[in-house]
Formats: structure tokens, C-alpha cells, sequence
């Protein structure tokens, strides 16, 4: 009897994946509901169980293939007896080592008095020179010559590795360079003193976590920050179909993630409607599938604006690029100490830059630069956020 290993639907709008790599060889046992393939879409990885316990007669998809969905992956002996793989030490086989044979021995090439003395300052061999003196002798000039001579790279120690890009780092590269070519993208710089969202989270970081489960952090305050702007300026929330925008009146928040595999952005649905406490909940929920490869396609789908926090890497300042077909991002950037004017003093304060990047084709100028003031001032004033200003 045999059981076949099929490629699953893959979500909505997904129609084939990348073969990234079996865990099994032909002949090897499974077990029902092993992990025995992983596959690579432009949006997540995944894992294809054994549908049977049995030996794996056949891979009919190799790495490195592309398949659709329902194509057949491999099959399995239903209750077949595999093999069990397991390391096998290598067998030391005695090895047969001819005498070296007899070389010519080279004559070293002769030096005056003067020259030979300056070798042996030098620490040169003369067998290492090519003598231009008479008969072949090495004179002072060859020395200083040789001495002065830069010394060649090990070519052979350099190497190079040709690596096939993944199919999510292909799509990403993609995406990027659309996002490019099509929006008019600008950016606009704000910066945020973040002296009293560091004090509230210093004193109230403890309860919050004793009592939600989870730490504060910064990002669910710049999310709802970032929602309290967008419902100001609903052109940030919108985006170009066709010859009409599409106004959202719900924020699905994207965050992105880095992972090994490369950047994901999973979606905070409703975010509006959402604590700080369920929003800081989500985003983990989220970063962890991330770093898994577990994300599903629902989980990646229907944004409506981002946040990308560059800080986390030590970044000061950058234009992020938006996520099409959003029409914004806001990115964040590292916390530093920097001293500022207030009130005709200098003070010391911890200031992040903030970006906002756009499509200029539907938000303007000022639409743009009205929406990061809301985000700093929501931010430099917490209590904002509570009372929805």
C-alpha cells in the first residue's frame, strides 16, 4: 500500500513553492506525522508531514524544485520497514606510502663577499633571488630589490560560494525594487525626546508584567501612537487602486520581524481596538512564529500601515521603504543620549529620530509631516494615548 506526500494549499493567492529540503532519503523510515520535507514560499516556510508510518519508497520532487499545489512530493510504503539512519565511523584502511623520490639538488647561486653579508643582515636566502650579476651572481641591487618587493597575496587562501537565493529572499528583492518603482516614495524626519515613556516604563514595568504576563516595551506605544495618527490623517491609512484610493477605516498594523531567512512583516489585526498589554501580546505571538518559520499566510496578508523598529540593530537614522501596497512606514530608530535646546538651556535628553517614508501620489507634504508630529507628541506625552489626542 502506498501513501502519498502531497503539496498542501499554501493560502490564498500562493499557487506553487520551493523544495528548501527533505529530512528524509529514499529507503528510510517514517513515521505518520513526521516532518519529512520543508517548503519555501515567497512569504513563509513549511513543513509536510508523513500522511503513514512505512519506509519512504520515492522523492519525486527534489530540492531546489518548484512545485504546485497538489503536486506529488514522494511516496511511502505504507508499513513498510525502513532503514534507521545512523553515523557510521569511517574504516581506517591501511595506506600504502611510496618513498619519496630523489629530487636534483638546485645550486644556490653565488654572492660576493659584500652581497653575501648583506643576506645574512637580511635573513634573505639566496636561493630565494634570481642573480643578475655575472654568471648569475647575486648582487647588492638584487638584494635591496627583493627586500623592497611587496609580498603577493595568498591567492589560494581566497574562495568564493555561490548560494541560490531563497525563494523569500527573491520575493523581497522583488517587492523592494516595485516598491520603488512605482511609489513616489519620500521621507520625512521628526525627532522624539523619549524621557517620559522611559520613565513610565521604569516605574510601571514591574505591575504591568506581574499582572499581563508580558514586558512593556516601546513598540506597542508607537503602535498606538501610530494608530492615533492615522485616524488624524486617514490619507496615511489609504491606498491607490487603479485611478481611486481606497480609504481603511481599520488599522491592521504590520511590525516588522528579522529572521534568519530574511524580513517578514506580520500583521496586528485591529490594533485599534486592542491594549497595550494585547497589542505587546501579539507582537510576541507573532516574532516568535517568525523566528519558527511558522508564519501562515493569514498572518502576513491585509496591512494597512507599518512599523519598522531599525534600533534594535543600533541603526540612528534610515529611510525605510514602504511595504506596497501600504502607503507609509514609520520607522524607529536607536534611543541615544544627545544634548538639546529647552526653554534657552542645553540639556541632556534621550532623543530618537523617527522617519516616516510615503507615497507622495496620494499624501502630501504636510499631510505627512502633521502625522509624525502626532507620533511625537504622543509619544512625549503618554498621557495622550489614554485620552485619544
Amino acid at each position: 500500500m502506498a501513501g502519498e506526500i502531497i503539496v498542501p494549499s499554501l493560502g490564498e493567492s500562493v499557487s506553487e513553492a520551493t523544495i528548501a529540503k527533505w529530512f528524509k532519503k529514499v529507503g528510510d523510515n517514517v513515521q505518520m506525522d513526521e516532518p519529512l520535507v520543508e517548503l519555501e514560499t515567497d512569504k513563509v516556510t513549511m513543513e509536510v508531514n508523513a500522511t503513514a508510518s512505512g519506509a519512504l519508497k520515492s522523492i519525486n520532487a527534489a530540492e531546489g524544485k518548484t512545485v504546485a499545489v497538489g503536486a506529488l512530493l514522494g511516496i511511502i510504503d505504507v508499513g513498510a520497514a525502513g532503514n534507521v539512519s545512523a553515523p557510521k565511523a569511517p574504516v581506517s584502511a591501511p595506506v600504502n606510502t611510496p618513498a619519496p623520490a630523489t629530487a636534483p639538488v638546485a645550486t644556490a647561486p653565488q654572492a660576493g663577499p659584500a652581497a653575501r653579508k648583506m643576506l645574512e643582515e637580511t635573513g634573505i636566502s639566496a636561493s630565494s633571488i634570481a642573480g643578475t650579476g655575472k654568471d648569475g651572481r647575486v648582487t647588492k641591487g638584487d638584494i635591496i630589490s627583493t627586500a623592497s618587493a611587496p609580498a603577493s597575496p595568498a591567492l589560494n587562501t581566497r574562495s568564493e560560494e555561490r548560494v541560490k537565493m531563497s525563494k523569500l529572499r527573491q520575493v523581497i528583492a522583488k517587492r523592494l525594487k516595485e516598491s520603488q518603482n512605482t511609489a513616489a516614495i519620500l521621507t520625512t524626519f521628526n525627532e522624539i525626546d523619549m524621557s517620559n515613556v522611559i520613565a513610565l516604563r521604569a516605574e510601571y514595568k514591574d505591575a504591568f508584567e506581574k499582572k499581563h504576563g508580558v514586558r512593556m516595551g516601546f513598540m506597542s506605544l508607537f503602535v498606538k501612537a501610530a494608530v492615533n495618527a492615522l485616524k488624524e490623517i486617514p490619507a496615511v491609512n489609504a491606498e491607490i487602486q487603479g485611478d481611486e484610493l481606497l480609504y481603511k477605516n481599520y488599522y491592521d498594523i504590520g511590525v516588522a520581524v528579522g529572521t534568519e531567512q530574511g524580513l517578514v512583516v506580520p500583521v496586528v489585526r485591529n490594533a485599534d481596538q486592542l491594549s497595550l498589554a494585547e497589542i505587546e501580546k501579539e507582537i510576541g505571538r507573532l516574532a516568535e512564529k517568525a523566528r519558527l518559520g511558522t508564519l501562515a499566510m493569514s498572518d502576513l496578508s491585509g496591512g494597512t500601515f507599518t512599523v519598522s523598529n531599525g534600533g534594535v540593530y543600533g541603526s540612528l537614522m534610515s529611510t525605510p521603504i514602504i511595504n506596497p501596497p501600504q502607503s507609509g512606514i514609520l520607522g524607529m530608530h536607536k534611543t541615544e543620549e544627545r544634548p538639546i535646546a529647552i526653554k534657552g538651556q542645553v540639556v541632556i535628553r534621550p532623543m530618537m529620530y523617527v522617519a516616516l517614508s510615503y507615497d507622495h501620489r496620494i499624501i502630501d507634504g504636510k499631510e505627512s509631516v502633521t502625522f509624525l508630529v502626532k507620533v511625537k507628541e504622543a509619544i512625549e506625552d503618554p498621557r495622550r494615548l489614554l485620552l485619544g489626542l
